[in-house]
């Protein structure tokens, strides 16, 4: 399974049309708790520095639907696409990026935005 998208995924992604904010759900089984705990604590940062935040994290208790096990959830919210693509590709999450791949056995990361208020 990929943990990284692929060229059209990333493309698609960033050429969706959109303004205001984006959480990225992230769900993840692990193969090294401790190199992930590594990028985790470095990615955390530089959310931050694109004025993001983790909204949610946790430890999944049970699948009640659905055939995936996973070993990690998290919820972390932009405050735009651009602001996540500016961090996915600045020189310093190349630099850590290496602790999320040895880290991670598989993956499924889910853009979403938040429905208008009525």
């Amino acid at each position: 399974m990929a943990i990284v998208p692929d060229a059209d995924q990333f493309t698609r992604f960033a050429e969706t049309a959109g303004e205001g904010p984006i959480a990225m759900l992230n769900l993840i089984k692990f193969r090294d708790r401790a190199e992930y705990a590594s990028y985790g604590a470095a990615v955390l940062a530089m959310v931050e520095k694109q004025r993001g935040r983790l909204l949610w994290h946790g430890e999944p208790q049970q699948t009640l639907i659905g055939d995936e096990d996973w070993d990690y959830v998290a919820l972390v919210e932009y405050p735009s696409r651009q602001a996540f693509l500016n961090m996915v590709t600045a020189p310093e999450y190349e630099q850590i990026h290496q602790h999320r791949e040895s880290g991670i056995d598989y993956t499924t990361l889910i853009a979403c935005r938040p429905f208008p208020t009525p």
